[in-house]
């Protein structure tokens, strides 16, 4: 199991602000976005790829080619601005 955590519009978007997921082995934060995005709705329209998303592994930036392991921690969110 990992555990998703939702920040900023995609909480509000999706209605959640986090789940627990059960995922094979060695999956990508890219393949899992195209896994939530494959529910469907809302979920395809926010991890579909069109709008611009972040990923944290364990609490660390991570890019969409970074592996995701059983007891991982993911949280997604829009990138920020400063200003």
């Amino acid at each position: 199991m990992i555990r998703l955590l939702y920040f900023a519009r995609l909480r509000e978007a999706l209605g959640s602000a986090g789940e627990e997921l059960a995922v094979a082995g060695g999956i990508t934060v890219e393949a899992l976005m195209q896994q939530l995005a494959a529910r469907g709705g809302v979920w395809a329209e926010e991890f579909a790829g069109d709008k611009s998303l972040r990923a944290a592994v364990n609490q660390t930036l991570a890019p969409v080619t970074a592996e995701i392991r059983d007891g991982d921690e993911v949280a997604f969110f829009p990138p920020v601005t400063g200003g």
